[in-house]
């Protein structure tokens, strides 16, 4: 029997003001790094998360692969619960948005190493998001892999109704 993958990562937002006067929100999100995805851009991008296995706590690894995957601190924030969703593959993925401002073009992304072309017996180093962009919420929901869209709509709404996101 398999354990339960998890997954937990942060979504920076900032509120901008619609052309109808309402409050929305932009959001951070990375294109993943690495061969599988370097032609892709619809479904090829993600909050910055990463798997932990208890004991860490998921608060604890949203903060660690944060830091990890952008190479910078975590600006200050509150952090509001986004809840959770379990991914076609199986993975569970918790996430939080903070509201802050980051320049992405400061990110130094980390890498991961991987056989490549696979069966050569080279080894690469992969960033493991090789950019960044604030996006509207459209633009995130296109371009975000189906499982963490969710997430976009819940913030959408935390945002402009000042309701608290729900996991429905």
């Amino acid at each position: 029997m398999s354990a339960v993958r998890r997954s937990a990562g942060l979504l920076l937002f900032r509120t901008v003001t619609c052309a109808d006067g309402r409050p929305d929100a932009e959001v951070l999100i990375g294109h993943m790094g690495g061969p599988f995805w370097a032609r892709r851009e619809t479904a090829a991008w993600s909050a910055p998360k990463g798997e932990y296995e208890p004991p860490e706590e998921p608060a604890a690894a949203a903060r660690r692969e944060f830091e990890e995957e952008l190479g910078l601190p975590l600006p200050d924030g509150a952090w509001v619960p986004l809840g959770e969703t379990r991914q076609s593959g199986g993975k569970t993925v918790t996430v939080w948005a903070v509201e802050a401002d980051l320049d992405p073009g400061l990110a130094v992304p980390g890498t991961f190493t991987m056989e490549w072309p696979r069966g050569s017996g080279v080894l690469r180093e992969f960033p493991e998001m090789d950019r960044f962009a604030w996006c509207t919420p459209d633009e995130a929901v296109e371009r975000l892999v189906a499982g963490q869209r969710v997430f976009v709509e819940r913030l959408r709404a935390y945002v402009r109704e000042g309701r608290a996101p729900s996991e429905a």
